[in-house]
């Protein structure tokens, strides 16, 4: 029988790479594009929806059109975010891992840039690159375009939503006037439509579905509740979907590392994905997550884009984007190839007019849903442990030698007796967490009406950050202690890792824990004066890839020369940024000036100040 991509015309052994890596039938953007573009000879615009095989979609006509026995490069990959350039990459090597001399190289800020350039003298065919380190590279002579038939803009509108509009001119312009130009996008603002006019010569369109909507197998949900409550929500949301494996947007780096942190204090497995990590951190963060070894990764809109991970359940936008575009973006990585998937928004009163707009744009009605009540979230959690008990799967030759004593054990108790036990383990905790707790939701209102004033869903998001600050107390008002340690950002360790590590050794929980404040090779955090004692006995004779770990009072260590500078403090955090002594932007502590083109790629929410201007706001 035919495959059906070599009915599409791809040949054998790119049929064969595929088939291994689960491809059987052609998606439907890929059963329309690939065609157009074996042709070779057309320019081409492809709008299509995240998750629906737009890498394949140009990918794999790719590889047909490249001589693979010429080392110069032949195709330009352009798109926003390392995590999407380094996703393309991989899935373009694991295409060709049957082509002989095929080599791929990927091209991104945060990586050694000395390392690329070795790949790229060494030979490529294909280049994939964010925008800023291809500058870098062409900036220093080291790349030859004149060989280059292809170029590929991958997720247009969000490179131009990062201001990248002069980048990419500045780029194309070292490619040939002959090439052929494939733009992909999952929106179609005017932007993107001035890119295709100005590049590109009669393109032929392919649009699949209607232009800026949805994924038809998402849901929409939207819950109202009080600014001061969205935390809350969001556990109480989670708590509900035993089985959520999920991305919570959040607006900025700050707020994304302190919902990740308070989740993790508060027993979930979850991670922050943001700019401000390391390429390595970001890496050991989306491993964990592809593995499903994390259960919620909680991420900036940049850094999450190129997230390209199967059966994500829920996106839930703890705050909705400044872009009314950057919500299909988001919703888009769940229901990812065929699978369905879920996308809420937790909203204050206030915002129901934005819910209004979103529905207009992505066509689709958003189901306005009730935050749970604390007997429902343990009704749910019970039956989701006693689904789980009962499709277990025994390992009979392992267990077998424990159930006499196992039975001995329960001899004194009736099956109704033990069963009410056994779930009663996780029922009782949740039971207890759940004890008298509030409803949560709140009457909307459509713009124009005052709303409810003692609601105040108004308050900000800085305001609600420093509500919870009060709560849980802090080193200036005495309940906590301000502690040193000898290990940080150097060895790849993000807040959620440093949380991790002290919980785990000090044996206390993590609501016993303050604020992190990491810095390079050493870190302070804060810990409820009570638990002290346990975090010095726990660290008593702790070493970290074979050196002792270190714990002092934060004011010996300063005293020492361990001050807590590096930036300007606020609300106890320290800012890696200060300005220059120029006047002229922000530095950081190596020197580079942040307006580099080379990290400008990778910045979390960067953008010119000319593209500002045009990007839609709500």
């Amino acid at each position: 029988m035919i495959n059906p991509f070599q009915l599409l015309g791809i040949s054998d052994d790119v049929v064969n790479a595929i088939k291994e890596l689960g491809f059987e039938q052609p998606t439907p953007i890929q059963e329309q594009a690939i065609p157009v573009l074996l042709q070779g000879n057309n320019d081409f615009v492809g709008l299509a929806q995240t998750g629906t095989g737009k890498t394949a979609a140009f990918g794999l006509p790719l590889l047909e059109l490249i001589d693979f026995k010429s080392n110069k490069p032949q195709a330009l990959i352009l798109c926003p975010t390392r995590e999407l350039c380094l996703q393309i990459a991989n899935d373009l090597k694991n295409f060709s891992k049957n082509l002989s001399n095929a080599n791929i190289v990927a091209v991104y800020g945060g990586a050694s840039i000395v390392q690329q350039l070795r790949e790229i003298r060494n030979g490529v065919q294909i280049v994939v690159a964010t925008p800023g380190r291809m500058l870098d590279i062409i900036g220093r002579k080291a790349i030859d375009f004149s060989n280059v038939k292809h170029v590929v803009l991958d997720e247009a509108d969000e490179m131009l939503n990062m201001g990248f509009q002069e980048d990419i001119n500045e780029i194309l312009s070292t490619t040939p006037e002959d090439k052929k130009t494939w733009l992909f996008s999952a929106t179609m603002p005017a932007e993107v439509r001035r890119i295709a006019k100005n590049y590109m010569d009669s393109p032929v369109e392919l649009t699949m579905g209607t232009k800026n909507s949805g994924n038809a197998n998402i849901e929409h949900e939207y819950y109202v509740v009080r600014a001061r409550e969205k935390y809350d929500a969001l556990k109480r949301i989670v708590d509900f979907n035993p089985d959520i494996f999920g991305v919570v947007f959040c607006k900025t780096k700050l707020d994304t590392q302190e919902v990740a942190e308070n989740l993790i204090k508060d027993g979930y497995n979850a991670d922050a994905l943001h700019g401000d990590l390391s390429q390595q951190q970001r890496d050991k963060v989306m491993k964990r997550f592809r593995d499903r070894s994390m259960q919620l990764l909680v991420a900036t809109d940049v850094a999450a884009r190129g997230i390209d991970v199967n059966n994500v359940t829920h996106v839930i936008n703890y705050a909705l984007p400044d872009e009314i575009e950057s919500y299909t973006h988001r919703s888009g990585r769940t229901a990812r190839a065929g699978k369905s998937g879920i996308s809420i928004c937790i909203i204050n009163a206030k915002e129901t007019g934005k819910i209004r707009q979103l529905e207009r744009i992505i066509g689709k009605p958003f189901t306005k849903a009730e935050v749970p009540g604390g007997f429902e979230v343990c009704e749910k959690q019970l039956f989701s442990l006693i689904h789980k008990v009962h499709n277990v799967e025994v390992n009979e030759s392992q267990i077998e030698q424990y159930i006499p004593r196992i039975m001995d054990e329960f001899k004194d108790l009736e099956k109704e007796e033990v069963i009410k036990r056994f779930a009663s383990l996780e029922f009782n905790r949740f039971l207890e967490y759940y004890r008298d707790a509030p409803d949560l939701n709140v009457t909307p209102y459509e713009r124009g009406e005052r709303g409810e004033r003692g609601e105040r869903s108004e308050r900000g998001e800085r305001g609600e950050r420093r509500e919870r600050g009060e709560r849980r107390g802090s080193a200036r008002d005495g309940s906590y202690t301000r502690l040193f340690i000898n290990l940080g950002a150097v060895d790849e360790f993000t807040r959620g890792d440093m949380l991790s590590f002290v919980c785990n050794h000090a044996k206390i929980s993590g609501k016993s824990v303050g604020k992190i404040d990491l810095k390079g090779v050493f870190s302070f955090f804060e810990v409820e004066n009570e638990v002290v004692d346990k975090v010095f006995g726990g660290f008593k004779s702790v070493e970290f890839n074979g050196r002792d770990v270190r714990i002092e009072r934060s004011g010996e260590a300063e005293s020492q020369g361990f001050g807590g500078g590096g930036g300007r403090r606020e609300g106890g955090r320290s800012f890696g940024a200060r300005r220059d002594s120029n006047g002229g932007g922000f530095r950081d502590f190596s020197g580079k000036s942040r307006s580099d083109r080379s990290e400008r790629s990778d910045r979390s929410g960067g953008f010119n100040k000319k593209e500002s201007s045009r990007r839609k706001k709500w």
